[in-house]
This record gives C-alpha cells, sequence and structure tokens, in this order.
C-alpha cells in the first residue's frame, strides 16, 4: 500500500458512523451483513448509510454484492491487511515476538502485520457451523466434518438462539447414514467465544438469518464464510416428504465438506488459504441454489 491509499483509508474512517460500520463489519468477517441489517445495528438511517457506504468502498475499506434482493457488504480483507501492513512496517525494528509482549489492546494485529503466517497443517483444523438454532443443518455438518475430516478437523455447531435440542429428522437422516448421534445438542454460540473456548480456523454459516446477526468476536482470527442453504425443518407434508429434505440436505452438505476437506489439506499460506476458502464457497452458495440436481448432473 502506497502513502496516498493510506492516507484515504485512514481519512474514510475518521468519522464516527463509517468507523462503526466499519468495526461491525469486521466483527461479521467476510460474510459480512446486508445493507438493511448494518442499518439496524448502527442506528443509522438508509440514506446516510448509503453514503458512508459508498466512501468506504472507494477506499478499499468493504465491498459489496448482491444476493436476491439483498445488497451485502463486508469487510475487504486484503485492504484491511494491507493498511495494518502499513502501518506497522518495520515495526519494533522487524523483531514480532516484542510486538506480542507488548500491553496494548492490539497486540496480536502488530505482530501478524510483521509476518507472513502459514495456515499450520500438523495440529487439526477447528470448524464451526452455524445455524440460528442448531438443530438441523448446523449438526448435520458438524457430524459430516468429523466423519470425512479423518482426524484432521474438530467440527463443533452452534447457534445464535439454539432451539435446545436436535431436530429429530436430522437425527435420524444421520443414523441411518451410520453417524454416531449420541451426544448431539443443540447450543449457545456463546460457548466458542469465550476464555477456555477453542481457537476457531473457519466458521461456516448455514443459514442467512446467522449471516445476518452481528457475531461474536471467535477465538483464533478464523476464515469466516457463508454457505447459505435451504431449512429442511421447513418442510412440509408427511414425514416421508420432511425425511426427503433432509437427505437432500445430507446430499449438498456431504458434497461440500469432501471438497473443503481436500482443499484445506492442501499445503497454503494464509491469504491463499483465504482467497480459495472465498472461492470455494461462492461455488458452494451457487450450489446450493440448484440443489442436489446439480450434483446429480455431474455422476
Amino acid at each position: 500500500m502506497e502513502q496516498d491509499e493510506a492516507v484515504t483509508a485512514l481519512g474514510a474512517l475518521a468519522h464516527d458512523s463509517r468507523l462503526s460500520i466499519y468495526r461491525t463489519l469486521v466483527k461479521c468477517g467476510p460474510s459480512g451483513l446486508p445493507a438493511g441489517d448494518l442499518a439496524k445495528v448502527v442506528r443509522i438511517g438508509a440514506t446516510a448509510l448509503s453514503f458512508h457506504l459508498k466512501e468506504m468502498v472507494r477506499a478499499g475499506l468493504i465491498r459489496s454484492w448482491r444476493e436476491g434482493r439483498f445488497v451485502r457488504y463486508s469487510v475487504e480483507i486484503e485492504g484491511m491487511r494491507q493498511l495494518l501492513s502499513f502501518l506497522t512496517e518495520d515495526c519494533c525494528d522487524g523483531r514480532p515476538e516484542l510486538c506480542s509482549n507488548n500491553n496494548f489492546g492490539a497486540s496480536g494485529l502488530c505482530a501478524e502485520a510483521c509476518r507472513e503466517t502459514d495456515m499450520e497443517n500438523d495440529e487439526p483444523y477447528n470448524v464451526l457451523f452455524l445455524c440460528t438454532h442448531n438443530s438441523a443443518r448446523s449438526v448435520i455438518a458438524e457430524c459430516l466434518m468429523n466423519s470425512l475430516g479423518q482426524g484432521a478437523f474438530n467440527a463443533y455447531s452452534a447457534g445464535s438462539t439454539p432451539r435446545g435440542e436436535v431436530n429429530p429428522f436430522a437425527l435420524k437422516i444421520l443414523k441411518n447414514h451410520g453417524h454416531k448421534t449420541q451426544g448431539l445438542r443443540s447450543k449457545s454460540w456463546d460457548e466458542f467465544s469465550g476464555e477456555g473456548a477453542p481457537e476457531i480456523d473457519f466458521v461456516f454459516t448455514l443459514c442467512d438469518d446467522a449471516a445476518a446477526e452481528t457475531c461474536p468476536v471467535w477465538p483464533g482470527n478464523p476464515i469466516t464464510e457463508h454457505w447459505g442453504m435451504p431449512d429442511p425443518s421447513k418442510a412440509e407434508g408427511t414425514d416421508s416428504n420432511k425425511l426427503a429434505a433432509f437427505a437432500n440436505t445430507y446430499s449438498l452438505l456431504h458434497y461440500h465438506v469432501t471438497k473443503f476437506v481436500s482443499l484445506a489439506k492442501q499445503d497454503l499460506d494464509a491469504k491463499s488459504m483465504r482467497r480459495k476458502v472465498k472461492e470455494f464457497s461462492e461455488e458452494v452458495r451457487r450450489r446450493n441454489v440448484v440443489g442436489v440436481e446439480s450434483l446429480d448432473a455431474e455422476g
């Protein structure tokens, strides 16, 4: 990043509302928020929000994309990384271990910007799947990741407002495919944001409601993406119809998790991993719109 670009970025942040918007989007990670939900969180009118968002897009701080009728915004991760690198260039004379020992709030950021860190592959990756109620999709994804990951992944699931019990059709479809269901439960995502929680490497939201909510700050600075897919628990009709909806969800998640496991096992540095997972997640969302038929077409 050049100095004039840094001045533009910092100038865009030098405003109460824009700083609040940016910090909110940083919290939500790459999945971001729809403009309407962002306005509610930062308590700002639609016209003013639109003005501030345009300024921040122009400065390279955030990005936008359309999802159906909504425009979604998220932090431009590469832009943030470049700004931090510019601000901390040659920090502590190139000795990041001194930065990490400083007693100030951004201790980890300075050390991170002083060196490019790789994704460590000698320890299992911790993966967290999120849905609002943590009763169906996220639980199925948790079981699939723990099974298909073959010890290279520790998978968890949670929700912002957990239902308190796992959907019986989710349990049935998992048992039909030979998964162990003992110990599965619907739980709050607060269990993974507090002291003593495992450091999470990847966070995937599976429902649009969870993606739109203001997420906790996860330990470990994880890669966060959205894998939005239909909720099988909304299926109507006979029990056979409902079970078929869960079978479709299982098939989609099985396909995605299999592909993701292969991707995550590649020897990639942190920057490349984030880019690859982002590209893969865009593919996941496209396939989820088409459904199981797209998998069948591939044979």
